[in-house]
């Protein structure tokens, strides 16, 4: 198998990146370019840039916001959020994004997955599903407002077939939770279609990400606020992930596999005893 890629989210509302709660509550985070930068310092395989304003304000994509992400990104940029057709597909790719996820408008419109493949190819095509298990398995779109679909399962299959190139998938019940993946959730799409799975909802704590990667097949663990709250978050999740036995790309300028990682996902201090053995020793200058 491939590396498996890890992959931090920015969500945006308003113009602004914010930590999502369950598709409900949003809470401001800042700059989603200085977020992209630091993401690409720290060592993200890829970024998701979720625009969720685009489609509950039925505008297209923000392609002034887009190209600022993409001046400072430099691993693939995947962009979501008012995409609906061809033509948006081509001005997004245009202002530096290198694929597209397409959510809602794959449900309402049953032929852009694969007029988007065949135009871009399916290596630029993500199709993305919002799950909700809270009255049965259930899709979502419009960020979450309207069920779609009550088997998501064989929407996934019909976009594989259309032409999609990954898929994504994303616990709404778990988002912004911190409570992990929804593993069994994750293994039914991977059992129930051939192209990569990326997960998304739930990542609190590296274990999570080792949980999800180790005992399911998806391609790539996705996670948006757990990555935001703690500096050098992807170095310290991949450390953690490589001494665990995950195959991830780890050749960024810091490693902290020698570490321990603490309860909210942080780089506990070095023991006392290692620090003392550090301590540079001052000696007064001889005189003779």
């Amino acid at each position: 198998m491939l590396k498996r890629r890890i992959i931090a989210c920015i969500v945006v509302k308003d113009g602004i990146a914010v930590q999502s709660i369950q598709f409900r509550k949003f809470l401001p985070v800042g700059s989603p370019a200085i977020a992209a930068e630091n993401f690409n310092r720290w060592g993200v395989d890829e970024i998701l840039l979720q625009d969720i304003s685009a489609t509950t304000e039925n505008r297209g994509p923000d392609l002034g916001l887009i190209e600022k992400v993409a001046r400072v990104t430099f691993v693939p940029l995947t962009v979501a959020g008012g995409i609906s057709s061809v033509a948006d597909i081509r001005n997004v790719l245009k202002s530096g994004a290198d694929k597209v996820a397409i959510n809602s408008a794959a449900f309402e419109h049953d032929t852009l997955i694969a007029d988007s493949a065949r135009y871009f190819g399916s290596q630029c095509i993500v199709a993305s599903i919002d799950v909700h298990t809270k009255a049965g398995l259930a899709a979502y779109a419009r960020s979450g407002r309207r069920k779609v679909s009550d088997d998501p399962i064989t929407f996934a299959q019909k976009f594989e077939q259309s032409g999609a190139g990954e898929l994504l998938v994303n616990s709404i019940h778990r988002d912004g939770t911190k409570l992990g993946y929804d593993i069994d959730l994750m293994d039914r799409f991977c059992s129930a279609v051939e192209i990569p799975v990326i997960a998304c909802g739930g990542a609190g704590h590296p274990t999570h990400l080792f949980e999800l990667l180790s005992e399911t097949q998806v391609s790539a663990a996705a996670a948006a606020n757990f990555f935001h709250f703690t500096e050098h978050s992807v170095l310290a999740t991949k450390s953690y992930l490589a001494t665990a036995g995950i195959d991830v790309r780890h050749d960024t300028y810091a490693d902290y596999r020698e570490h321990q990682i603490g309860e909210q996902g942080r780089v506990e201090k070095a023991p006392e005893n290692y620090l003392l053995e550090l301590v540079y020793q001052y000696y007064p200058e001889e005189v003779i």
